[in-house]
């Protein structure tokens, strides 16, 4: 028998995600939408929003900096080698790690 299916709000699958990335120091990912994704960095002040068929909205990244509680977000573009990324950094968060301690393969550190 399988598993009940559990609804999980969006908002509370990121910032559960946001924890995660500040509590191991290691980015987060989630498939958020339908062909939007995000990445919360490391410390979890700052994210890249994605998408891999189009260009994500600043409206977007505006709601989840407001849901993730970011203070003064900056927004700006990332041109990677597939696709361009919009940046949402917290003031003060720029000088963040960009990776931290290893984790187990069972979640813990």
């Amino acid at each position: 028998m399988s598993n009940p299916t559990v609804t999980v709000p969006i908002r509370e699958a990121i910032r559960y995600a946001q924890g995660r990335a500040e509590r191991l120091g290691r980015t987060q990912q989630l498939e958020i939408g339908t062909d939007l994704f995000i990445r919360i960095g490391p410390g979890g002040r700052k994210f890249l929003l994605f998408s891999l068929e189009d260009e994500p909205q600043r409206s977007s990244a505006e709601a989840i900096a407001a849901a993730l509680g970011l203070k003064n977000p900056t927004y700006g573009w990332h041109q990677g080698a597939t696709l361009r990324s919009l940046t949402v950094i917290e003031e003060g968060a720029q000088s963040l790690p960009e990776s931290g301690p290893a984790e187990a393969d069972d979640g813990t550190l």
